[in-house]
């Protein structure tokens, strides 16, 4: 193979640290590297490769589109990287640990639909050799980055609030959507709402949840994770556009309202494209047949 065609996880690290501080300063103390070998390396890529990744001026430093597109696909390959690291360790755990069990990691967002997740688990434990499960309760939206790099074998997902690109996935419920306002909101006494009524209420700002890496603009409150909503719903700061399931972590303090044109919610178990596993094979048959 050309080594024009090559990129080593070195170079892929280096290249990500630039790209996403737009900085070779903070790139190079992010990577604990000083910043001539930095630049260097980045410069050696470029030639390498027969493209300008960055564009350098006395304002600074920002991306070309072969570096937006080596920028998307670089982690992308370190998430692969890491991921495979990370099955390998726990495959040769469970080879050499004496008399265990083959182990899968399960990525859920935590609070979320508990009836489903216990069935699962119920079902999977009565298989001939079935694995461990090791639940691992994710914050808003990071099944998704917990799949793709390793963290997790396999996932409990929500369309279309979690991306499913680059992921084998099976649907086992859809359920319809619901606003959680404050108890004592006048909107708390309606039987039915639109996404028009819950979005345009001046003293109730929508709940801002984080995507791609960041928030979208708004007046409402950055959500880090359910107790921070749950609080914020009750103390009238905030209205939250959730699943029907959600219902089952509502406060007292909390009301839910059936939205009536909001898309269904899909939640899919979703796992890599790539794996050969047979426990996890065995826990997509079980899901399916729930």
């Amino acid at each position: 193979m050309d080594t024009a065609d090559t990129l080593e996880t070195r170079e892929l690290r280096y290249f990500v640290a630039v790209a996403e501080e737009l900085h070779f300063g903070r790139a190079a103390e992010r990577l604990g590297m000083a910043q001539p070998p930095l630049s260097r390396a980045i410069q050696q890529l470029e030639r390498r490769l027969g493209v300008s990744l960055l564009k350098r001026d006395r304002r600074g430093v920002s991306l070309t589109g072969a570096g937006e597109m080596l920028l998307h696909e670089g982690r992308a390959a370190l998430d692969a990287t890491a991921a495979a690291a990370r099955r390998t360790r726990r495959a040769g755990a469970a080879a050499t640990a004496d008399g265990s069990r083959d182990r899968l990691v399960l990525a859920v967002k935590a609070g979320a639909f508990h009836e489903l997740l216990h069935k699962l688990l119920d079902a999977y434990a009565a298989e001939p050799g079935a694995a461990e499960i090791e639940v691992l309760p994710s914050g808003m939206c990071e099944q998704e980055g917990m799949l793709r790099d390793g963290r997790a074998d396999v996932a409990l997902m929500h369309a279309p609030f979690n991306s499913l690109a680059g992921f084998d996935s099976e649907e086992l419920m859809t359920e319809g959507q619901i606003a959680i306002l404050p108890a004592g909101h006048p909107l708390a006494a309606r039987k039915t709402l639109s996404l028009a009524e819950v979005g345009d209420v001046p003293d109730l700002p929508l709940a801002r949840w984080p995507r791609h890496g960041g928030y979208p603009p708004g007046p409402g409150p950055e959500i880090h994770d359910q107790t921070q909503l749950a609080q914020l719903i009750a103390l009238g700061r905030t209205v939250a556009v959730l699943p029907d399931s959600a219902r089952t972590w509502l406060w007292a303090e909390h009301a839910a309202v059936p939205l009536r044109d909001a898309p269904p919610v899909v939640t899919h178990i979703a796992w890599p494209a790539h794996s050969r596993s047979p426990a996890l094979a065995s826990l997509v048959r079980t899901a399916s047949r729930l």
